[in-house]
């Protein structure tokens, strides 16, 4: 099943291989270029390409060199790279991802804030290029007045997207940045409309998405949750379970293409039980993303069983452009070289070779 088609009414794929959202950090003034194009297009095997946490706004510029899709620049610099995945046969779908309070002072351009659901800082330090670590942001606290004007940046994010040629936006909802700044009781501590309990604390995710369905399409619009992940000061809280699930329903009545699960207990996580996977699957009924520690054996298994749609694979495409090829004629892997994950330039980035 990993390597057939998707033959699915609303998203057809030349088949179940997702190439999952990775920070490459090689967007320099925020300008997606030609080394992105060239990167993308070499991985355009996978039957959907999700590209690296793009900002919808320069107040959700966290890292440094992290692409935004919110001008003009950004939509000829994207460009390149939708005709690149589409010239080898894959869809691609722009990640928006706002980092909110993950972000120093020195990775904001001039006039952008670092903006949450409170005004506590996030404990730790970020890189910055021209000071190396630094201290988080002290974040401003989000109004319920100025709720609108962010919803407003994705909104413009998305018809830019589909302006820059892509098939479609993923709303980062994951990994601690602000999207689940709200979900996440341990971050969200207001009590407003948009904090206080699960209902409150799901708003802001619903109505993102409802606006961006209502811009461009709900064919056009998947989203990416981590519930048990434990990035950027998140971690389990009480009624997770049913607040997600909730989540799910509201999502799948909007009619959401898809949600993109991520476990990270690959990587060190808790154990995200399998009772809520299937409870999260069953609660939404559109496309199902697995994510987190896949190989070709169990990813097949996943799709036999019915676990998942789709499959989704991380690092091992940083290093392998050509991962579905090497993983359906059970070639070796190349590993990957950490040290250039977010470097600038072509090293260790578009200069990985194809298997012979």
């Amino acid at each position: 099943m990993l390597f057939d088609p998707l033959q699915h009414p609303r998203l057809a794929l030349q088949n179940r291989i997702v190439m999952a959202p990775l920070t490459r950090s090689r967007a320099i003034d925020n300008i997606p270029n030609q080394i992105m194009a060239d990167y993308y297009g070499q991985r355009a095997g996978a039957g959907l390409i999700i590209t690296e946490g793009t900002s919808p706004s320069a107040d959700g510029l966290g890292y440094a060199r992290i692409p935004g899709l919110f001008n003009a620049k950004h939509v000829a610099g994207w460009q390149l790279s939708t005709a690149a995945a589409h010239r080898g046969g894959a869809k691609i779908f722009v990640q928006l991802m706002h980092c909110g309070r993950v972000t120093g002072e020195a990775n904001l351009p001039v006039g952008a804030r670092a903006v949450g659901p409170t005004d506590k800082v996030l404990e730790g330090e970020i890189y910055t290029d021209v000071a190396g670590m630094q201290p988080h942001a002290l974040p401003h606290a989000l109004a319920e007045a100025e709720i609108p004007a962010l919803i407003a940046e994705y909104v413009n994010a998305a018809k830019l997207a589909i302006e820059a040629g892509f098939d479609g936006i993923e709303l980062h909802a994951a990994n601690g940045y602000l999207l689940e700044q709200f979900l996440n009781a341990n971050v969200n501590t207001r009590e407003d409309g948009y904090g206080g309990g699960a209902a409150a604390r799901n708003r802001i995710v619903l109505e993102v998405a409802q606006a961006c369905v209502a811009a461009i399409g709900a064919d056009k619009v998947g989203i990416r949750v981590s519930p048990y992940g434990v990035f950027n000061g998140t971690a389990e809280f009480a009624g997770i379970v049913g607040q997600y699930v909730e989540l799910a329903q509201g999502l799948s009545e909007i009619g959401l293409v898809y949600i993109h699960l991520v476990d990270h207990s690959a990587m060190g996580a808790p154990e995200m039980p399998s009772t809520f996977k299937s409870q999260l699957r069953a609660a939404f009924k559109g496309l199902f993303i697995a994510s987190g520690g896949f190989e070709a054996g169990s990813a097949e298994a996943a799709l036999v069983a019915g676990q998942a749609d789709l499959v989704a694979f991380g690092r091992a495409f940083i290093s392998n452009p050509d991962l579905p090829k090497r993983m359906q004629q059970g070639l070796p892997l190349t590993e990957p070289d950490a040290n250039t994950f977010y470097t600038p330039g072509p090293v260790g980035y578009s200069d990985y070779p194809v298997a012979a």
